[in-house]
């Protein structure tokens, strides 16, 4: 083979910027790609919801009050005569928004928490697991009603409310990770060869222990969207004109024997985008962690 016969012959078989993307979509599986896909679909569509609706989410009248699903409305209206299906995509937005930022806060603070509590002196490692401890013992959602009705409900204080109190199970979990990792042979050999601790937890140990805090993201998603839509529905979360899932679940119940599908079609999403939050979350770890196929 000649030298041009290699150069061809590695130029097809390079990977392009199209090849990661699909491989990662085959290794997780067919549940996982689906799920992925869905949230994506779900999370442009409430992007681009201004685009999507000939109708805006505080128009009125703009079909007979509580209808079932029509040409012009595809989930019917509500008490009003708004568009189900516009006031829903815009829900979307404020609860997505409210989830996208519990997890950050959750995962940064939870992050912190864990790996200073992992990587400290012991007494430091022993007040901050004590204090997970006890943030744990309490049902998460009672603080969640406790801080609300102290800090009020504006969609930023929710977002740092789910956030906080789901920081001290994101902190447990990256305990464990990070201990686990800093015991193996590339730790070790790091900090043999002189490397700052700093380098070590930020280019070697924190890495490793993404996949773990991935599937962990993906459970303080679905738990985001669950708190929110629990607030909502008692009347303690989004509050008006603004609309989430929670706000479209707490009015279609009220308005349950008159169209059964107000509360059908928010009750559905939540489900689905929960469970597709799941699905993704743990066949990414399997797909990304590969101990986890050697244990399979």
């Amino acid at each position: 083979m000649t030298m041009q016969d290699e150069l061809s012959q590695t130029a097809t078989t390079r990977p392009t910027a199209w090849h990661r993307p699909v491989r990662t979509l085959k290794a997780l599986g067919l549940p996982g790609a689906i799920s992925l896909i869905f949230v994506m679909i779900v999370v442009l569509a409430a992007i681009c919801a201004p685009w999507l609706t000939p109708y805006g989410p505080a128009q009125i009248n703009v079909g007979p009050p509580l209808t079932g699903p029509t040409g012009a409305h595809l989930m019917g209206t509500d008490e009003l005569g708004r568009d189900l299906l516009t006031r829903l995509i815009f829900g979307l937005r404020i609860t997505l928004l409210v989830t996208a930022g519990a997890v950050a806060v959750s995962m940064v603070l939870g992050v912190i928490w864990g790996m200073a509590a992992g990587l400290g002196a012991r007494w430091l490692d022993e007040l901050l697991m004590r204090l997970v401890d006890g943030a744990i013992a309490i049902p998460s959602f009672l603080l969640a009603l406790m801080f609300v009705a102290a800090f009020g409900s504006s969609t930023f204080g929710l977002i740092f409310i789910i956030g906080v109190l789901n920081a001290p199970v994101v902190a447990r979990l990256a305990r464990s990770a990070v201990m686990e990792e800093s015991s193996s042979d590339y730790a070790i050999a790091a900090r043999a060869s002189g490397a700052s601790p700093l380098r070590v937890v930020w280019l070697e140990l924190f890495p490793n222990t993404v996949p773990t805090l991935l599937v962990q993201a993906s459970l303080v998603a679905g738990y985001a969207i669950l708190t929110e839509a629990g607030l909502s529905f008692v009347g303690l979360g989004v509050q008006p004109p603004e609309t989430s899932l929670g706000n479209l679940l707490l009015v279609g119940y009220q308005n349950l024997y008159t169209y059964p599908g107000y509360v059908v079609w928010p009750g559905l999403t939540i489900v689905a985008l929960v469970w597709a939050l799941n699905t993704v979350g743990d066949n990414l770890r399997r797909a990304l962690d590969p101990r986890a196929a050697a244990q399979r």
